[in-house]
């Protein structure tokens, strides 16, 4: 089994890696197989709603000159995914609200590829938002019939500078919990 964590805040290793990394730490002690994709200096553009999707029905986007496709194809080989995102504006980042209408219309395109995998969304946040951009991933994960564990609290970890949420104590034992959840559900589905 195998969970796929993708970071879509622009700062590398920042809040929103931290809080992904502690949530995959208790996965990878459950046996489970983890890889964190970081989007920190990549562009991933959103969807032009060309529909070519859902002409050629073939696991994939139309759009070539980004990274989607490759994350796509992660996303479809995984079992489960961790979608992170800070809150900009209230929302998700740029980068993940392109990966939710591209690879989402694909997947729907395609019978839904993602279907029954195990999600869970990761939100950083200075202030306010966070709930919106909690709601915002998991609609993303409820269209394409992704189970979605819950945890001790909204998965959400408070912080402004990087590296603030490590003093978030809630917001880690958030993490930790969701992913002994994660595991658990992962565990359950493939057995």
């Amino acid at each position: 089994m195998k969970v796929l964590a993708i970071n879509g805040s622009a700062r590398k290793d920042g809040n929103t890696a931290i809080m992904l990394r502690t949530a995959l730490a208790e996965i990878e002690a459950a046996g489970i197989e983890t890889e964190l994709v970081q989007l920190h200096g990549k562009v991933i553009q959103g969807c032009v709603a060309c529909g070519q999707c859902w002409e050629k029905k073939d696991g994939h986007c139309a759009i070539k000159k980004d990274m989607l496709n490759e994350l796509l194809d992660k996303m479809v080989a995984a079992n489960g995914m961790l979608i992170g995102s800070p809150t900009y504006f209230a929302n998700v980042t740029s980068n993940i609200k392109s990966i939710i209408d591209r690879a989402g219309m694909v997947s729907l395109a395609n019978e839904y590829l993602l279907a029954r995998k195990v999600g869970g969304a990761v939100v950083a946040v200075r202030r306010a938002g966070a709930i919106h951009t909690f709601n915002s991933i998991n609609h993303f994960f409820f269209i394409n019939q992704i189970v979605v564990p819950g945890s001790s609290y909204w998965n959400m970890g408070r912080g402004l500078d990087p590296g603030d949420v490590a003093k978030d104590d809630e917001g880690l034992l958030t993490m930790k919990n969701l992913g002994k959840n994660m595991a658990w559900v992962l565990q359950k589905l493939n057995a």
